[in-house]
């Protein structure tokens, strides 16, 4: 090796589709690599998990330009004879159809360390995401997986397909929807009925799923009237039945929406997951840029002295994390608050404290500035100081009612808000009228800035696009501003509004 510093490759499984089939373990490689090579059927959230290293698509697209293999092999080797931790990243499992045992031999050959990290394969989660259990003791007890076509695209001869067509009880065919037709004629002429239920399931274990079921006889006929196209598995077998009484995914009431969250990506990716946890699609775009306090000195200041107040409050995580820059600015830390009680509006506030090392001494049963006054003033009185740091733009009930109750108030801008303009508020207010199902609000500076992008048009959102809010005084907001509001949240949190958009669409509102 001349003396060269060896770095390491890890060919990791993404999983298909749904970014959260990924393992443990492939999360903890990629949050530590240096260069990610990535596939077209990774799911590009993932690439959210390695904001640290270089990324590279090396995907390969029928019909379009990509990298060849050898070009791909030879980077592998090249990155890590440079001393670079470095990932491929495949979608599905990485041996299987996937070509990573050639990257693997290739690697063993230049001495270069790998280690190769399992993925659900995509016939498993195809399967499992359209209801089909590929093996049942009473329907099937065997499982064959095939490409739809061998080495350098070559395909596979009608007698092979013959042989194949009665070898076992479940046939799953990978890449195999240019020859639809040949294929399933080749498994008719092996024995198989024409009857044989079938089922294609394009772009499994994402929000734009789709299966369309047939029979052999058929099935070649449906999906190319529904313009159904790779990446696709086919499934033959009388298990794809079992879809009729097994289906989930696809029968959830959020499947295939699409939610527009007006928030930054690195602001909105748990709110991100947890829409595709309901079998929807986050679509991002944000409505509002966080820019540090005015008076940054009167901030400073609040923080040198924070442990001589009673009280410190915090309503957003913004807040939260805004403030604990200007202590690492300061070189303080949480012990800066002694023993002052800090209070939250919220469990994502809270939580934003925790990763400060602080936890909360109290959070409001409902999530506005009302319950956390009513909750303070029950926990202890006379208040004392207190110590709010929020938006420079705000509502003056917290203060007005702490005042009123005998507080001595600091009111302190942690941050200010301001409106996207240009080509951001374009593209919001486009994405709001043209491109998606929901549109998502969870404050009321995200309602200003969304009816500031569009204009004499915020009340002329179209009726198919529902508008969800995270609690009342949003809703108000968006209400006084002339924009209709369809679902109020009744717990004041995303899961809450969520919880809430599902009971929308299942009680038929989108086809009302």
């Amino acid at each position: 090796m001349g003396g060269l510093a060896v770095g390491k490759v890890w060919l990791v499984g993404a999983g298909p589709g749904d970014p959260g089939l990924i393992t443990w373990r492939g999360v903890r490689i990629l949050q530590s690599a240096e260069v990610v090579l990535h596939d077209a059927l990774s799911h590009p959230a993932l690439l959210e998990l390695c904001p640290q290293a270089e990324i590279v698509d090396v995907g390969k697209r029928f019909g379009q330009p990509s990298a060849a293999q050898p070009e791909i092999t030879s980077r592998l080797i090249e990155l890590a004879r440079a001393g670079k931790r470095v990932v491929r990243l495949k979608g599905g499992d990485p041996l299987l159809f996937a070509r990573g045992a050639e990257e693997a031999l290739a690697l063993a050959e230049a001495e270069v360390p790998f280690e190769i990290v399992p993925g659900i394969p995509s016939p498993m989660a195809a399967s499992a995401y359209a209801g089909i259990s590929l093996t049942h003791r009473d329907l099937s007890s065997s499982v064959t997986l095939i490409t739809g076509s061998d080495r350098e695209g070559r395909e596979w001869s009608p007698e092979a397909w013959r042989k194949l067509a009665t070898a076992a009880g479940t046939i799953c065919v990978l890449m195999g929807m240019r020859r639809i037709e040949a294929i399933a004629q080749a498994i008719v002429d092996g024995g198989r009925s024409p009857d044989t239920p079938v089922a294609v399931v394009q772009w499994a274990a994402r929000p734009n799923q789709r299966v369309v079921e047939g029979t052999l006889a058929d099935i070649a006929q449906r999906v190319r009237a529904a313009a159904v196209t790779n990446p696709a598995i086919i499934i033959v077998g009388d298990v794809v039945g079992l879809r009729g009484d097994m289906g989930w995914f696809d029968r959830r009431p959020l499947f295939g929406k699409r939610i527009l969250v007006p928030r930054s990506a690195a602001q909105a990716k748990e709110t991100a997951w947890a829409i595709r946890e309901r079998s929807a699609e986050p679509v991002l775009a944000p409505a509002i840029a966080i820019h540090p306090a005015p008076d940054g000195e009167r901030l400073r200041r609040a923080a040198r002295e924070v442990g001589s107040y009673d009280w410190v409050i915090f309503t957003s995580s913004n807040g939260v994390e805004r403030f604990f820059d200007v202590l690492d600015e300061l070189e303080l830390d949480g012990r800066a608050f002694g023993a002052a009680r800090i209070a939250v509006i919220g469990p994502k506030t809270a939580a934003a404290l925790r990763a400060r090392g602080l936890r909360a001494d109290l959070m409001a049963p409902e999530y506005v500035a009302e319950s956390l006054v009513e909750t303070l003033l029950e926990a202890q009185q006379p208040l004392g100081r207190v110590l709010l740091a929020r938006a420079r733009v705000a509502r003056d009930v917290l203060p007005e009612r702490l005042h009123a109750a005998g507080a001595e108030v600091d009111v302190v801008a942690a941050y200010e808000t301001h409106p996207v303009t240009g080509a951001e508020a374009t593209r919001l207010a486009e994405l709001a009228r043209d491109s998606v199902d929901v549109v998502l609000l969870t404050s009321s500076s995200m309602v200003r800035s969304l009816v500031a992008a569009l204009g004499a048009e915020a009340a002329r959102l179209p009726e198919r696009v529902t508008v969800a809010c995270i609690g009342p005084v949003t809703a108000q907001t968006a209400w006084d501003l002339g924009l209709r509001v369809d679902v109020t949240a009744e717990r004041y949190t995303v899961e809450g509004a969520l919880d809430a958009l599902e009971a929308w669409f299942a009680r038929g509102a989108d086809s009302a």
